[in-house]
């Protein structure tokens, strides 16, 4: 693993409960959710780390150079504060499963050293899905903005020997937290700052050697680089720059609370589409079988249902609500145009959704060849919001869903052999839950 470092962290000034003041990611708010956080305290972060909505695209410059702004006034007023002491985070996450079960997820907030995706001697930073260019863009206007990284990537690390885990449990059982946080999910937020330098030493020996793959934040990660990028080519650079480092909560794999959800696909803007007209141009490719009941019924059966195989996924028609389970007809589908990339990609639901369902068949036959608009949710009822006409911010926008992919989490050992073959996943192929909340800590850049 790349050299886990302490760092002189930004926290929130407020002793206690920070629940009026730390927001979710940037990538999973609107202009509304944005609008719900700043009423309940106008110097929540989501004002600095959402300037423009959507985020998914670069915004004007004076909303960037306003979060820049807000940024520093906070600090000068004593809102925001610098540690007295170089530190690391004990980072607690308590939630309700879909199944309704209490679990919990620990990890710790450090530094590591910024450096280029791959593997290398002593452990790499590896990525697993691809990325699109407006959030790198907006997150690096943002970047240069405040001269701060606002929000932790979130990695993951293997920790077979459980010395990570045995620590974090020992820090986490030896006092109350310093900070805490309830997030609208209802997910509680504790932290633990740590700046004793045995048990700094000892988790730094816990992760010796192990690789880092990036679970949650690849456009925040290729924001710090290219941000390192820009500062060398500016002039020489110290050794020892804040902006060689990047600030991660870093969870071992084995967590018991390591959830991953689902993260679907809706599909819109096709002039040729119909639901009569997609199943023909599909037929040569999938084999369905009728699910009544609508989408919820859909995701009961992709779920339970094993009679399709590991590999089904669930299709919506959004007019109608006529429903079917699918799976490819091939044993391996993608194997004639990527013989290269692993069985573990080739076998993903997503890769195939992209690769066969859009590429294949909406693009050419039911769109004369043009991009089709997509969305993400996350849940059967994201879903089935989408549907009917409403905007989530999932994407797309209102009333422009017609064909709606249910698909199962990716497992997690998928994410392993893919990122350890060099491959990346399709876009928004994983989503572990829940985010990291944004606002506990800050990594100023300079």
């Amino acid at each position: 693993m790349p050299t886990v470092h302490p760092f002189v962290g930004v926290q929130f000034s407020t002793p206690g409960d920070l629940s009026a003041l730390v927001a979710p990611p940037y990538d999973v708010l609107d202009a509304e959710g944005k609008r719900r956080l700043l009423a309940k305290d106008p110097r929540n972060i989501v004002a600095i780390d959402l300037p423009h909505t959507p985020a998914k695209e670069l915004g004007p410059p004076e909303a960037y150079a306003a979060a820049g702004d807000r940024y520093r006034t906070l600090l000068r007023d004593g809102t925001l504060r610098h540690a007295a002491s170089p530190t690391i985070y004990a980072y607690r996450q308590s939630f309700t499963s879909q199944a309704g079960a209490q679990v919990r997820r620990s990890g710790m907030c450090a530094c590591v050293d910024t450096l280029p995706f791959g593997p290398r001697p002593g452990g790499g930073i590896l990525p697993h899905e691809e990325t699109f260019s407006g959030p790198k863009e907006d997150r690096m206007a943002l970047m240069k903005a405040t001269r701060a990284q606002l929000s932790p990537i979130f990695g993951l690390h293997a920790d077979e020997r459980g010395l990570a885990t045995a620590l974090l449990t020992k820090v986490m059982a030896s006092r109350p937290a310093d900070t805490r946080a309830t997030t609208d999910d209802a997910t509680l937020h504790e932290v633990w700052n740590i700046t004793d330098a045995p048990t700094v030493r000892a988790y730094q020996d816990a992760l010796a050697g192990e690789d880092i793959f990036i679970a949650d934040g690849h456009h925040r990660y290729n924001t710090g680089l290219n941000y390192l990028r820009t500062l060398e080519s500016q002039g020489s650079l110290p050794a020892d720059h804040p902006a060689r480092r990047c600030m991660m909560v870093l969870i071992g794999m084995s967590d018991p609370g390591l959830v991953i959800w689902p993260t679907h696909r809706v599909l819109g803007g096709m002039a040729g589409y119909s639901w009569d007209a997609f199943q023909n141009a599909a037929s040569p490719h999938i084999r369905t079988k009728p699910v009544t009941g609508g989408v919820a019924a859909l995701g009961k059966a992709l779920e339970s249902d094993a009679s399709m195989g590991p590999r089904r996924f669930g299709l919506l028609d959004a007019a109608s609500g006529a429903a079917l389970l699918a799976a490819p007809l091939a044993d391996d589908p993608l194997a004639a145009r990527f013989p290269a990339k692993p069985r573990a990609w080739r076998d993903l639901s997503v890769a195939f959704c992209q690769h066969v369902l859009v590429e294949q068949i909406c693009q050419p036959a039911l769109n004369s060849g043009n991009p089709v608009k997509w969305a993400f949710p996350h849940t059967i009822k994201e879903v089935q919001d989408i549907a009917s006409g409403a905007e989530t911010g999932a994407g797309g926008g209102k009333q422009f869903a017609q064909l709606a992919v249910l698909v199962n989490p990716t497992p997690l050992d998928a994410v392993k052999d893919v990122s350890r073959a060099g491959e990346l996943m399709p876009q928004k192929s994983t989503f572990f839950y829940p985010k990291l909340a944004t606002g506990l800590f800050i990594n100023p850049l300079e």
